[in-house]
């Protein structure tokens, strides 16, 4: 096999993936039947068929994906390899999660049967050869966006790869601080103002192109090093889209200025000991205090809250618990920087705020810690929208958080990429058994998938963008958060695994890429979490609506 004619098999194509969007709409109503009370979907009911949900959500994801794929595919043969490639795969999998679970899905993989030799043909052995063949000289696929993007592009990776890869390795080893030159450097090329509205002293214009760029920055500083350049942006972004959102003219104008010419460095705090992805259970109480509020309680999880000047802080305002989410408010808690692994302030007031690192196996730099408040007094200004943002903290949080979910998925495209290029180069140049690990079968196979895969996840990722810039794509984002950062595992994984012996020694970047990329099903929302609260309830919501 030498040649595809794409066009032949692209109708097949697009015929197997509407049938595989049949199968996930019927599967929907079956499960929304199941879960439905009272004309709404009961979580306690979608709760009871937990498996059935999660299979549902990640086969949606993915066929959503597949769709994308099927528009990347016309735009030529090898983008149409590699668009194949993914959509088999997809198929081989829905199928595997279908196999003695027709009760549960409410249709039975037979109907994919007249589909088999796309998917033999997609997913043999002599076709996984010639396209890594080609993804050997190609790479990944072109990224097919507009020339200012080339110019995002070329402008951060540069960064990445003279200021963050240099020292990425130290950082990871030694779990040491992000050094201060490289945010002075990403305060120099604008990063922290991509997301800030130009009228404010940033970058974003309003349309399409601020989360097309966001999404190209963000892979380029993660192929530098997750830990320490790939979440650079996310936490000044998060607070930012929760004040352009909330905040009053005053507080836009006296934040956003500082947060993109990167005077102010971001941390933001949500989760708790007790309440991770359960945002609705916050406990850390803000009560009025004189002329301001006082901050009780502890946060964890709170990335960069050590060196960040500047928190976004979730907190309760409403003390009648019954309130859930509806009694949040967000406050801009201010605090000198600290490097290392552990601070301790006083207001002058007699509040205190104290904070440890917290120990991880990977994603180091910026230093996730656990935060406690003992009556830390902040002004009334510090909440966002003033009198009138009371109690909707929520829904400002989750203006940053959809986007996050979006950047998540940009993340692990940037890691997978560079976790495919350190597999790639390794099976070029290592000889076993008398020639190149590349030109194994088995090897060959594996950096096609790896290729499909990092593909796909960008184009899906590029997709729910232009779907985030009209108002759309809340329940994309997760899609393609979960999908794509499942896959990174497994793309580090291969790629360490093509190293063999050195793949597991720390000379090697690759396995600095393997422990950074378990944490992306974690944070931004715990896959399990997206999956079963966002994914399958959303789906099963729309199902009951028709």
């Amino acid at each position: 096999m030498t040649e595809l004619n794409a066009t032949a098999h692209q109708a097949t194509a697009v015929a197997l993936v509407e049938a595989a969007a049949g199968i996930i709409e019927t599967a929907s109503n079956t499960l929304a039947t199941r879960s439905a009370e009272n004309g709404r979907i009961s979580v306690d009911l979608l709760d009871r068929q937990q498996i059935a949900a999660y299979d549902l959500a990640h086969a949606a994801s993915a066929v959503a994906g597949s769709q994308v794929m099927l528009t990347y595919a016309l735009h030529g043969e090898f983008e149409a390899r590699l668009s194949f490639a993914y959509i088999a795969d997809v198929i081989a999998d829905l199928a595997s999660r279908m196999v003695g679970r027709q009760d549960s899905w409410g249709v039975d993989a037979v109907v994919l049967a007249p589909f088999t030799e796309f998917v033999s043909l997609f997913r043999s052995p002599e076709f996984l050869e010639l396209l890594a063949d080609d993804v050997m000289k190609k790479g990944t696929g072109p990224a097919h966006l507009d020339d200012e993007f080339d110019l995002v592009r070329d402008t951060f990776h540069r960064f990445a790869q003279d200021k963050i890869r240099p020292v990425a390795e130290h950082i990871h080893r030694n779990n040491e601080d992000i050094p201060e030159s490289i945010l002075q450097g990403m305060a120099e090329i604008g990063g922290f103002g991509l997301s800030v509205p130009e009228e404010y002293g940033g970058f974003a214009a309003g349309g399409e192109s601020d989360y097309l760029a966001m999404c190209v920055a963000t892979e380029e500083l993660s192929w530098g090093s997750l830990g320490a350049g790939g979440a650079l942006i996310t936490r000044p972004e998060i607070l930012t889209r929760a004040i352009v959102r909330g905040g009053t003219e005053e507080q836009k104008h006296g934040w956003l200025p500082q947060i993109a010419s990167g005077e102010r460095i971001v941390g933001v705090m949500v989760t708790e000991p007790d309440f991770g992805s359960d945002v609705a259970g916050v406990n850390v109480m803000a009560t009025p205090d004189g002329d301001g509020w006082a901050i009780n309680g502890v946060k964890t999880w709170c990335t960069f809250a050590g060196r960040a000047d500047t928190l976004m802080l979730l907190a309760r305002t409403d003390p009648d618990r019954s309130k859930g989410h509806r009694g949040l408010s967000v406050f801009v808690v201010e605090k000198p920087p600290a490097p290392g692994h552990s601070f301790a302030f006083e207001d002058g007031l007699g509040g205190k705020m104290e904070g440890r690192a917290i120990d991880t196996l990977g994603y180091r730099g910026m230093h996730s810690y656990e935060v406690a408040f003992d009556n830390w007094h902040v002004p009334a200004n510090a909440l966002i929208g003033g009198e009138s943002g009371l109690g909707k903290g929520f829904y400002f949080q989750m203006e940053g958080f959809e986007n996050g979910r979006l950047q998540t998925a940009a993340r692990a495209v940037g890691l997978m990429q560079a976790a495919f290029e350190a597999g790639l180069a390794y099976s070029l140049d290592r000889r076993v058994f008398g020639k190149p690990v590349f030109d194994y079968q088995l090897t060959k196979a594996k950096l096609a998938r790896m290729a499909a895969l990092i593909c796909a996840g960008r184009q899906f990722s590029y997709e729910v963008s232009r779907m985030m810039a009209r108002g759309e794509g809340a329940l994309e984002a997760s899609m393609v958060k979960a999908y794509v950062c499942r896959a990174a595992e497994w793309v580090t994984r291969e790629a360490m695994q093509l190293h063999g012996g050195m793949g597991y020694a720390e000379e090697y970047a690759v396995s600095r890429y393997f422990v950074d990329a378990r944490v992306l099903s974690i944070f931004e929302g715990a896959d399990e979490t997206l999956c079963l609260r966002v994914i399958a309830r959303r789906l099963t919501e729309q199902a009951l609506e028709g």
